[in-house]
């Protein structure tokens, strides 16, 4: 092959020309042009070359970040956890219908990439305006859960969740126990919110604020939502309250929407609804 290429008219071009650009003097235009030239290709052939080489290995870090994230909000990261053994172990990935709320067994759980399927028409459905609380426009048809189980018993279920905040659309997941109506973490492992203000929302501190609370009144409506200032504990209703984001609060807002459109019937009560059908069966 080698040889071939070496008797091509083409590479025979290549070799005169060649020669002609070296034997100019180092200052001529054309030179310098010809040698930067071959510099740039000689650049995008190396990137090209590792940037393939390095896919597998990219994609084999971002599996192994939504592991150790969702290990976090499940409260089963410790510092020195084996996260792919710890994930094996504890955590039960499921397809849902979001519509139907029932598991969907048909599909490869593992291959699923629910925000891939979020840009696919085929895949996804348009949010109508006045539904779209959360303002993320398009939703997937099929939602990918994870289960901590004890035995049968589930212990935690653990929802995707996102929505626009002031800047950016924030990604997390959201922890609740089997009555899928206690919180008991919540995560978000993608967002561009300000640094010190709606960027807190990855705060140890704040995030920590949201266990116990509880996601739907007496009447089954999601309310939980982040307020201005410091909940009162001592006052009724604070169990449905988390303290907002100090000077962020168009991403307290955010927040406060993206938890109730995923928590509504155009989200994850079916879903939830059968969870609790279950555990009482």
């Amino acid at each position: 092959m080698l040889n071939e290429i070496k008797k091509s008219e083409q590479y025979q071009k290549f070799i005169v020309y060649r020669d002609k650009i070296l034997a100019l003097n180092n200052d001529s235009l054309e030179k310098t042009i010809a040698i930067a030239l071959s510099l740039c290709l000689v650049c995008a052939v190396l990137v090209s070359m590792a940037a393939v080489a390095l896919k597998p290995l990219q994609i084999d870090n971002k599996a192994f970040d939504m592991k150790k994230n969702i290990l976090d909000v499940a409260g089963l990261l410790e510092a020195d956890t084996d996260v792919n053994q710890a994930f094996a172990e504890k955590i039960e990935p499921k397809l849902v219908d979001i519509e139907t709320g029932d598991y969907v067994e048909s599909m490869d759980v593992e291959a699923y990439d629910q925000r891939k399927a979020a840009k696919d028409p085929a895949q996804s459905i348009v949010i109508p305006v006045e539904k779209d609380i959360a303002h993320i426009r398009v939703k997937a048809k099929i939602a990918k859960v994870y289960l901590v189980k004890k035995g049968d018993a589930i212990q935690s279920i653990i929802l995707p969740v996102n929505g626009y905040g002031l800047w950016s659309t924030l990604y997390g997941f959201l922890a609740l126990a089997a009555d899928g109506q206690t919180v008991q973490s919540i995560n978000f492992y993608d967002q561009a919110e300000t640094p010190g203000l709606g960027g807190e929302v990855v705060n140890p501190n704040w995030r920590a604020l949201w266990n116990g609370k509880k996601v739907y009144s007496e009447s089954g409506e999601p309310v939980l939502t982040l307020i201005k200032g410091v909940v009162d504990t001592n006052k009724a209703g604070s169990e449905y309250q988390v303290d907002g984001l100090a000077g962020a609060t168009l991403t307290s807002v955010g927040v406060s929407n993206l938890v109730k459109y995923w928590m509504s019937n155009e989200g994850f009560a079916p879903y939830l609804n059968k969870i609790r059908t279950a555990e009482k069966g």
